[in-house]
């Protein structure tokens, strides 16, 4: 990434790109659900670099994914999340966690989240995973006696929703079986609010607020009372065993006691800000990559005997799982990798450059915003062969035939990818291999039996995946 204006031989205004309307530029041309695949498709139309306007602001659109690593590697002393997404968050009552934070206080919690996350400390917390796995195991199993059909989508949410409540925050739940999810209830409403409001030609809200402001407000104030009640119950645990600051017993403990230590320049409402941050990355994002996954397995009886041969050889029972056995998921692995290549759940990355800077032959002035599309050569025939297909296989090829592993940047790139991967793949190969080692799978479908559209709000979710189950491990 060049940080000078002296190679930039294009202004953003030379660039090709939609006819934008007078005032609202293309918002009017933009469906907010379906964002990513209209600039997906402008990419196409356009090319890897163009310009898009929101009300009368322009964007440059970068869909190379060279120019896209090189941005994201420029972080964060060269480009940062937009400020306007950053505004947004503030006044919702955000607090400044890893996701939004930028330049010393994002080093700062980065370390903090880092230690929490790394693989050495995921792995201590192994067979609290696999205790909800079973937990999932258990409600499929009822379902498959029922003849019932999953929500797939919905139980995949609880089923990481109470791997990051009792993983993450020493909070027992069990929504997987009916207990209410009282945070996340809040967050499917404060995320795609963010989301929308992001991307708004006008801030309406801050002179008259309707309805859905209004219910707004109420989850925001009940999901800063609920973070507040976790981090308060882990201090108090903290307090009452010192002892437990040598060996945190959660992720929540381990964010603060490494905020205790001096100079971690790390305060109480960081920690409650990177709660917030786990939630949604141990939710949303794990769900829709697994959901996705599992529908494109299902879709594609070669990959799904593969993918459930490995798991009888290498990990049978689901009872007697091991972090070793989970490891050793290759081809699972290459699974989600493969269903992260198709179906991003951050189909793109909007920033704003912290200088003068040059992206390709196009310069960007400070303040300037630049939109990252995540899958454009990803599922291009000129850098993937064969990219519409379901093909694993090709994230385990080596020399002549491998995939560009770059090509595809599902967790980000740089200093700031996300640190939460390793979690995020562990509960995806832990799920999979429970499901395959235990059930045939009737279907994979919406009710209609179309291909499930692509819905995004804060991330990109299928909209209304079913699936039937029959014991046994006969393939589905």
């Amino acid at each position: 990434m060049q940080n000078t204006m002296t190679a930039a031989l294009r202004h953003m205004n030379d660039l090709p790109g939609p006819r934008p309307w007078p005032l609202a530029g293309n918002l009017p041309q933009i469906r907010p659900t379906r964002i990513h695949q209209d600039v997906e498709a402008w990419a196409r139309q356009y090319g890897p670099l163009f310009r898009m306007t929101f009300g009368r602001t322009p964007l440059l659109v970068v869909a190379d994914h060279e120019l896209v690593s090189a941005v994201l590697r420029d972080r964060p002393d060269g480009f940062r999340r937009p400020a306007v997404t950053a505004s947004v968050s503030d006044e919702m009552g955000g607090r400044p966690g890893v996701f939004m934070a930028e330049g010393a206080a994002w080093r700062d919690q980065r370390r903090m989240v880092m230690a929490a996350l790394a693989p050495h400390a995921v792995k201590a917390y192994f067979p609290s995973l696999v205790k909800v796995a079973l937990r999932l195991h258990k409600h499929w199993q009822q379902a498959a006696r029922d003849g019932s059909a999953i929500d797939l989508t919905e139980d995949l949410k609880r089923y990481s929703t109470d791997i990051v409540a009792g993983l993450a925050f020493g909070a027992e739940v069990n929504t997987v079986e009916g207990g209410e999810d009282v945070i996340q209830r809040h967050l499917d409403v404060v995320l795609p609010a963010v989301a929308r409001r992001s991307i708004a030609p006008f801030p309406y809200w801050r002179y008259v607020k309707l309805p859905q402001d209004r219910r707004l407000d109420v989850h925001l104030l009940a999901l800063n009372q609920a973070i507040d009640a976790l981090v308060t119950a882990a201090r108090t645990r903290l307090a009452a065993e010192p002892a437990r600051r040598e060996h945190p017993a959660n992720l929540l403990e381990a964010m603060i006691c490494a905020a205790d230590e001096g100079g971690s320049g790390v305060t109480d409402d960081a920690v409650a800000g990177n709660v917030a941050t786990m939630l949604l990355a141990g939710e949303d994002t794990t769900s829709n990559t697994l959901a996705w996954m599992l529908y494109l397995l299902q879709h594609n009886p070669a990959a799904m005997r593969q993918a459930r041969d490995e798991v009888l050889r290498v990990a049978p029972d689901p009872d007697k799982l091991t972090i070793e056995q989970v490891d050793a998921l290759d081809y699972l692995d290459a699974c989600a990798q493969e269903a992260m290549r198709l179906k991003p759940v951050a189909p793109f990355i909007p920033l704003e450059a912290l200088r003068d800077s040059a992206v390709g032959d196009v310069r960007v002035p400070k303040g300037g915003l630049v939109w990252c599309v995540m899958r454009n050569h990803s599922v291009s025939e000129s850098h993937v062969p064969d990219a519409a297909a379901f093909q694993p296989e090709r994230w385990l090829r080596r020399g002549e035939g491998a995939i560009n592993k770059h090509v595809s940047m599902p967790f980000g790139a740089g200093l700031r990818t996300c640190p939460g991967r390793y979690l995020a793949l562990l509960e995806i190969k832990i799920a999979a291999a429970m499901l395959l080692s235990s059930f045939s799978i009737e279907s994979i479908d919406t009710e209609d039996g179309q291909q499930p559209e692509e819905l995004m709000a804060f991330t990109m979710s299928p909209i209304g995946l079913r699936m039937r189950l029959q014991h046994g491990e006969a393939a589905g």
